[in-house]
């Protein structure tokens, strides 16, 4: 089965091309029926008064064909055939059981029907003789009397061949046929040049409309008449203008927050070094504390600690937001970078690494620690023990793969782990992690052209990083 075309031009061009041969096949069947009728109509009244007129000549001698009389010989009939008769034409004259025919047609080729008809009125019929059609008209012989008209009994059948008009019909068809397929041929112009006048506004919208999507906002489209075309590119106009007007508004709004951040976390740098030493010295005292003084010590310690790890975080983001972070690519051995993030934040002992000891890739060591830290760091808080580390060369880069055995990120909860300040589930809402650390993962996988996923195991999660051989 052929398929539809579904574009509009071609849809276009196709309905109009239709409608224009259609109308002009009406046209012309209609056209070729009334010429037709009127060449049979004029060839049956010239057929009819051409034989009316010869037969109101005929003259029989005084008393013939009266009661008692001798009846016509063949020369009568002869003589009445062939004052009928014409070039191309076939007479055939019948007296009661005597007929006389002239021409290559006889008594047997005129139609019972119109012979029956013949007696009492001129009657025509075209029928098809010898693959050859004729017109046939028969009328009865009368004279004229005192009395008025008085039949003679003798009838005579003409028949007028056809085949000039069946001629002037042919070049009829042919003719209207030859203007048929130059209609067909104008139709289709017209319609691809309609077509084009009519989409070349709808390919400009479009264009115009990819543009927006690929953030070029300060596309506009001039406007041409006053036509739903028109119109329709005027609003577009106006809706890209809107558009440009809110993303603006949303852009400054956004750097403002993004600058707003950065500033608040900078600035509180300076306070959390200053709480951060005399934390540390109160961590020495709070041994020698009463207890409800040294837990007090205590929260306060590790409250510092959240709220420092939290602004490390955030001037981490401002950083990638304000595209001012940077790669330092240089070899690295892997299993020593994991195992020295591990050691670093005392983790050795509740981490399995599986890893060649000569893998070494090309990374920026820092923003690696930073990734296989968050990861390891998720799975020891809200998984459960083991947690494995796994890396290995894969044929284009780097696969490192961390798992934990715990009841797993739930399904609902997947699409958004790594968005900013997300927290799976109601209970991690005052949970010691900032909502950051994959996120801040995320944007060094890909600021190394990698890519991060994560998914269920049973039991446990599984992230999977990938970075590219630098």
């Amino acid at each position: 089965m052929i398929p539809l075309p579904t574009g509009l031009r071609a849809r276009l061009v196709i309905t109009f091309t239709l409608v224009a041969v259609t109308a002009s096949f009406l046209v012309a069947t209609i056209g070729f029926e009334l010429a037709k009728s009127a060449l049979i109509k004029r060839a049956e009244d010239t057929s009819i008064d051409l034989v009316t007129r010869e037969l109101g000549r005929i003259t029989f001698p005084v008393g013939t064909l009266r009661q008692g009389e001798a009846p016509p010989t063949t020369k009568n009939l002869e003589n009445v055939a062939q004052s009928l008769n014409g070039p191309g034409r076939s007479v055939v004259v019948e007296y009661k059981n005597l007929a006389y025919a002239e021409g290559p047609l006889n008594m047997n080729d005129v139609p019972n029907e119109l012979y029956g008809r013949a007696k009492r009125n001129v009657v025509t019929q075209r029928t098809l003789i010898h693959d050859e059609l004729w017109l046939i008209v028969g009328a009865e012989v009368y004279r004229s009397t005192d009395a008025g008209p008085e039949a003679t009994g003798l009838r005579a059948f003409v028949f007028f061949p056809l085949r000039d008009d069946e001629r002037q019909l042919s070049t009829l068809r042919g003719t209207l046929t030859q203007g048929g397929a130059v209609i067909l041929l104008i139709a289709l112009v017209v319609a691809l040049l309609s077509a084009r006048q009519v989409l070349l506004p709808v390919r400009r919208l479009s264009a115009a409309a990819q543009a927006l999507g690929q953030g070029r906002l300060d596309t506009r489209l001039p406007v041409h008449g006053q036509d739903e075309l028109a119109e329709l590119t005027s609003r577009f106009n106006d809706a890209a203008a809107a558009l440009e007007l809110s993303v603006s508004e949303l852009r400054s709004l956004e750097a403002l927050s993004r600058r707003f951040v950065a500033d608040v976390s900078h600035e509180l740098r300076t306070p959390l070094t200053a709480m951060t030493a005399v934390a540390d010295m109160l961590s020495e005292e709070a041994e020698r504390l009463p207890s409800a003084p040294a837990e007090a010590v205590r929260l306060v310690l590790r409250e510092i600690e959240r709220l420092r790890g939290l602004v490390e975080h955030l001037i981490e983001i401002s950083r990638f937001d304000a595209g001012t972070a940077t790669l330092n690519l240089e070899p690295v051995n892997v299993c020593d970078a994991i195992h020295d993030c591990l050691e670093v934040r005392g983790w050795s002992e509740q981490v399995e690494v599986h890893t060649s000891r000569i893998l070494t890739v090309n990374l920026d060591p820092r923003r690696f620690d930073v990734i296989v830290a968050n990861l390891v760091g998720n799975a020891l808080k809200h998984g459960l023990p083991p947690v494995v580390v796994n890396a290995r060369a894969t044929k284009n880069g780097l696969e490192v793969k961390v798992r934990d055995h715990g009841k797993g990120i739930p399904v609902e909860a997947m699409p958004h782990v790594f968005d900013r300040f997300f927290k799976a589930g109601a209970g991690r809402a005052r949970s010691q992690g900032s909502g950051l650390g994959l996120a801040i993962a995320r944007a060094n996988v890909h600021l190394h052209g990698g890519t991060i996923s994560v998914r269920r195991q049973e039991p446990g999660t599984l992230f999977t990083v990938w970075l590219p051989h630098g």
